[in-house]
C-alpha cells in the first residue's frame, strides 16, 4: 500500500504520523506472506506505541485548539487502542490474527484518518496563527512534536 494525497490532512506533522499506519500495513503484508508470526508481533508492538504517542499528541492538539469534538474523538481512539490490545492478546495466545488486523488497519486508515481526522484540521489551522512563540522561537506545535517524539529542534 502506498500513501496517497487524499489521506493528507494538510498538517505535515500529523501526516507523517499517519504514514506509519501505511508502514504497519505493509509490514503486516510481508509478515503474512512469509508466515512470520514474530513479525506480526512486532507490528502489534509498533501499533501499541503508535496508539500511545500519536493519539496523545493528536488529542492534546485538539484540546489546545478547542476542537468541539475532542472528547468523542478521544473515545474513538480509545476503542481502537483496546481493539489493538485484543489483537495482541489473541496473537500471544497463538491465534492467526493477521488478516483481521490488516482489515482493521485499512478501515482505520480510510475511515478514521480520511474522514474524522480531517474534521479537526480547520480548527488547528485557524489556531496555529494564534499560538504564540516562546523565547526559543518555537510554536506550541513544534514544542509538542519534540516532547511527544523525542525530537529536538
Amino acid at each position: 500500500m502506498a500513501w496517497t494525497s487524499d489521506l493528507d490532512t494538510g498538517i505535515e506533522t500529523i501526516d507523517q504520523q499517519h504514514r506509519k499506519i501505511v508502514d504497519y500495513i505493509n509490514a503486516l503484508d510481508v509478515a503474512t506472506r512469509k508466515m512470520d508470526s514474530a513479525a506480526v508481533g512486532r507490528v502489534l508492538d509498533g501499533l501499541e506505541e503508535y496508539c500511545h504517542t500519536q493519539f496523545a499528541f493528536e488529542e492534546a492538539l485538539q484540546v489546545k485548539v478547542g476542537y468541539k469534538h475532542a472528547k468523542s474523538h478521544k473515545m474513538v481512539h480509545d476503542v481502537f487502542a483496546r481493539r489493538m490490545a485484543k489483537y495482541r492478546e489473541r496473537h500471544k495466545a497463538g491465534e492467526d490474527i493477521a488478516d483481521h488486523l490488516h482489515e482493521a488497519l485499512n478501515s482505520w486508515l480510510l475511515l478514521h484518518i480520511k474522514r474524522e481526522d480531517k474534521n479537526f484540521v480547520p480548527d488547528v489551522k485557524r489556531s496555529m496563527g494564534e499560538m504564540v512563540k516562546d523565547d526559543s522561537g518555537e510554536d506550541w506545535l513544534s514544542r509538542s512534536v519534540a516532547g511527544f517524539f523525542g525530537k529536538s529542534r
